[in-house]
């Protein structure tokens, strides 16, 4: 596999370039002009913050960045002299952020038979937290928020349980009172469809759309996550039973069906989804939001390395969808 660094790409080595990564004043011109707000979250390419947004700004040319975890601690578990550092890294390199990436309600539903993602920690550095946490995991969230100037953080609906249909519409309240309470602040959850938890399909992100009728929930769309889920025909089938108009942000990753059926991540250029199809579907449906990028392979060796040859999928893919 390809290897990279710093040095080779200021360089304009063959490898950086063969993979399309442009340089950087070039890249920002292409970006600019994207209909989309053009991003990656941050712990997807390195723990060390500063790290992260120069390799986000200067060789991916982007000016904004999803935060989710950095230093080893869930963005929710920063102190307020962490917070004062990142905010000052993010001013060095002019970046916006598209969203707090929070682990809100990715825990257990209490009373329910215990799911058998639970036992499991946190993939991104928070550790499980039980469901009375969540309130303050909510306030905690809509307080950085403002502290980073964005508008947006992003929410679950607990562990996947083998039958919810018993609980779902308590979770379903749960979470349609969790979106009022920070609209009343100005902010919009964006609930994920994740593999691992109640919302995980295309056809499940469409019916808690429908059920949660209320301006301050959205759906952080994610066909990968989907199709880790089985459904194969997340893009485009179920993708044309969501609301359009409820779709305020989008993850980009892939993964691949393997002869023995089963299902892992890939680089983006590589799997189920056709990401120049989706791109192009989503510039059709009017949206203009953020689209992250959020490797989850790891086949280059690091997250650093894997992301840059998903980031040059990615980017060829805008290319082709006429979206840069």
């Amino acid at each position: 596999m390809l290897s990279f660094s710093r040095r080779s790409f200021l360089a304009g080595s063959g490898p950086v370039l063969a993979l399309g990564v442009a340089k950087p004043r070039m890249a920002w011109a292409a970006l600019s002009n994207s209909p989309f707000k053009i991003a990656v979250i941050n712990d997807e390419i390195s723990q060390d913050f500063d790290h992260a947004c120069y390799v986000a700004a200067h060789d991916f040319g982007m000016t904004w960045i999803e935060l989710r975890s950095m230093w080893d601690k869930n963005v929710t578990e920063l102190s307020e002299a962490q917070i004062a550092e990142a905010r000052r890294i993010l001013a060095k390199y002019s970046l916006q952020v598209t969203d707090i990436a929070s682990p809100l309600f990715k825990t257990d539903w209490p009373d329910a038979p215990r799911s058998s993602y639970s036992s499991k920690s946190d993939m991104h550095g928070a550790a499980e937290s039980t469901f009375k946490e969540q309130d303050e995991i909510l306030e905690r969230s809509l307080a950085l928020a403002k502290q980073f100037q964005t508008g947006k953080v992003r929410c679950f609906d607990f562990w996947r349980l083998d039958i919810v249909s018993p609980y779902r519409a308590a979770i379903d309240e749960k979470v349609r009172t969790a979106s009022e309470i920070a609209g009343k602040q100005g902010i919009l959850l964006v609930l994920e469809n994740e593999f691992a938890c109640n919302t995980a399909t295309g056809r499940e992100a469409a019916r808690i759309m429908n059920a949660i009728q209320t301006p301050h929930l959205a759906l952080n769309w994610d066909p990968a996550n989907a199709v880790m889920r089985g459904e194969l025909d997340a893009f485009p089938v179920a993708w044309e039973l969501i609301p359009k108009n409820r779709i305020h942000h989008c993850h980009c990753k892939n993964a691949v069906k393997l002869a023995e059926g089963k299902v892992k991540w890939s680089p983006v250029g590589k799997g189920v989804i056709d990401w120049t199809a989706q791109f192009r579907a989503l510039k059709q449906a009017g949206f203009h939001d953020a689209v992250s990028l959020e490797t989850h392979w790891h086949g280059a060796g690091s997250p650093e390395e894997s992301s840059r040859i998903s980031w040059a999928g990615m980017r060829q893919a805008m290319q082709d969808a006429s979206a840069l």
